[in-house]
């Protein structure tokens, strides 16, 4: 029996990962993924592994492990270095003492072979097949996101969440930031729910915040890698208390479906707009305070837009731009 082995960060998996591996399972009849996570990454060996298992389900030819090493220990490089390779090989003969061959895209496949003493079988060290690697994903996610695989994309979809007091352009402000980012969007349940913000009851603020995570969980499908979303669970709760002075009982579920990696609040410094079904402008003040103090109880990190619809609109544009596109890794490095 041939037994060969792959390895890498896959920090993410990316489908040029996918095709190597499909590559290497052409080439020996067991095939393991070896997926390297060190001690600086905040994204789990395990996670990564549940990447790759559920691109190649229920394959009885193929296994995936998770090393997990520390940087202090072992050198974090992807570089093709003779002694970097030669650290590594004493590793994997451990690892894999009646294997006979590595399948990589690099240079230093050669190296590892040699030193393990067994065949290195390069895959498209060109890297022209599939033209994607981890760090242009890490850098841009959303021109890459053709080339991340279906399990990994739930995993990597950021939420934007548009807060503010009544009238101060947040479901303008998701329309237009959707539509430029060519992204999903999440619209506010509440005003499907609740047409008007003077009549409602408790009951219907637990139906709007079930309503508004099963939107949330619906458009966070992977189809996008980015959510923009109209409100969020926060400012339920803040009408809970502003209405009622009691606050709502909201399971951890609901939370985790709102939780998001930015923030927008839209200040109050814009031209009321009334459509009979909103508070008065005293009122639509006074809750502004309700919605910051719920946000601050929460630790919510806001990032505050204020001006005109137009400098509102180039503000958030700007934030999201730099936010980071993997929100799990904090140290991309290596392949």
């Amino acid at each position: 029996m041939v037994k060969g082995f792959v390895f890498g960060k896959f920090l993410p998996f990316h489908k040029g990962h996918e095709a190597m591996i499909n590559f290497a399972l052409s080439k020996c009849d067991f095939l393991t993924v070896l997926v390297c996570a060190s001690d600086k990454e905040t994204i789990s060996g395990g996670l990564r592994k549940g990447w790759i298992e559920k691109t190649f389900p229920a394959h009885k030819k193929i296994e995936v492990r998770v090393l997990d090493y520390k940087e202090d220990e072992l050198p974090n490089s992807s570089v093709s270095s003779t002694e970097v390779s030669r650290i590594w090989a004493t590793v994997f003969k451990e690892l894999f003492p009646d294997y006979s061959l590595v399948v990589t895209s690099e240079q230093y496949g050669y190296y590892l072979a040699e030193f393990m003493e067994i065949q290195h079988v390069p895959f498209d060290l060109p890297k022209k097949l599939v033209p994607v690697s981890a760090t242009s994903v890490r850098n841009n996610l959303l021109a890459n996101w053709p080339f991340v695989p279906d399990a990994v994309r739930r995993d990597l979809v950021s939420k934007v969440v548009i807060l503010g007091t009544e009238s101060t352009g947040k479901t303008t402000l998701t329309e237009m930031l959707a539509a430029f980012f060519n992204c999903n969007k999440v619209m506010e349940a509440g005003r499907d729910l609740i047409p008007d913000s003077n009549e409602f009851s408790i009951h219907d603020l637990h139906a709007v915040a079930q309503e508004h995570a099963k939107r949330i969980d619906a458009a966070a499908d992977g189809s996008s890698p980015l959510v923009i979303i109209d409100t969020d669970i926060h400012i339920t709760r803040s009408y809970c208390r502003f209405s009622f002075e009691k606050d709502l009982e909201v399971s951890a579920a609901i939370y985790h479906s709102n939780k998001a990696q930015l923030y927008f609040y839209l200040n109050n410094d814009v031209a009321y707009f009334q459509d009979g079904t909103r508070l008065s402008k005293q009122e639509r003040d006074r809750l502004d305070g309700f919605h910051r103090q719920v946000l601050q109880e929460a630790n919510i990190n806001l990032v505050e837009i204020t001006g005109n619809w137009d400098e509102r609109f180039q503000l958030a544009v700007a934030q999201i731009k730099k936010l980071s596109t993997l929100q799990y890794i904090q140290h991309p490095t290596g392949k």
